[in-house]
């Protein structure tokens, strides 16, 4: 299930094995939809996606999992895990990013012949990312151009329809990250042409304050489409007030793409 493609890196500086965080939610009766891989993004963890999206994935008829980020990871090694893991459910799985978990997936694209792909709010302009992060939070965002810890803000994350107290709750939750991590968000190279010209759906909020609209339109058009939207909400679309409304959409555009 791995493209036979092996880049001169994977020779010479393999990436190390780590234990890798699996969350998953089953279906009451397996069928043959094929396996959906969530990839938070950097900060979060399965438990983002475990929340809501996974549950709610399984009692649709879909093998729901979410895989974690390795601390102090890079790209590189998340995209492998990504892969990895991935690789080893029983059929073809399709790949939803979240954020720079969204960029992650762009990469495992690159690797691994997914069945489809879903970019949520996907960070894959890191210098429009940045600029869009700088105006909505500016301390918040600073010290994590130098290195150190970014911190997002509520206002940033979530609608104001999630009531203030869960919202606090998960902005508790996001974790650092590392440092080469976040650098690459602007630094990273031209993504791969993606193995085997998977559908890719791109969705996302005009009201993001972390990932513009023009981004949306940008990532969207590079995979031959434009984004699906969803005013009013956040940049966590899965953990604001109205999750249910992409995460529908998501498996409805799966849904009709399998038809064909």
């Amino acid at each position: 299930m791995i493209s036979a493609l092996l880049r001169f890196d994977d020779w010479t500086s393999p990436v190390p094995p780590v234990p890798r965080e699996v969350v998953s939610a089953l279906p009451e009766f397996a069928g043959l939809l094929p396996p959906l891989l969530f990839v938070p993004g950097l900060g979060h963890g399965p438990w983002a996606f475990e929340e809501h999206w996974l549950q709610h994935a399984a009692s649709r008829g879909f093998l729901a999992h979410s895989v974690g980020l390795r601390p102090k990871g890079d790209l590189r090694a998340y995209a492998h895990d990504v892969v990895q893991v991935a690789a080893s459910l029983p059929r073809q799985a399709v790949l939803v990013g979240h954020g720079a978990g969204a960029l992650i997936v762009t990469r495992a694209l690159g690797r691994y012949p997914a069945r489809a792909a879903v970019l949520a709010g996907p960070v894959l302009d890191g210098w429009a990312t940045l600029g869009t992060a700088l105006r909505a939070n500016f301390f918040g965002t600073v010290p994590a151009v130098f290195g150190g810890r970014l911190r997002l803000s509520r206002r940033q994350l979530f609608s104001a329809d999630l009531p203030a107290e869960q919202a606090e709750t998960y902005r508790k939750r996001l974790t650092a990250a590392g440092g080469k991590a976040q650098r690459e968000l602007l630094t990273h190279p031209d993504l791969a042409k993606p193995v085997g010209a998977p559908p890719v759906l791109v969705v996302g909020s005009p009201d993001d304050r972390v990932v513009p609209r023009s981004s949306l339109d940008r990532t969207a058009a590079r995979y031959g489409g434009a984004p699906l939207l969803f005013p009013g909400m956040g940049h966590d679309l899965m953990l604001d007030a109205g999750w249910r409304e992409p995460i529908d959409a998501i498996l409805d555009w799966l849904t009709k793409e399998l038809a064909r």
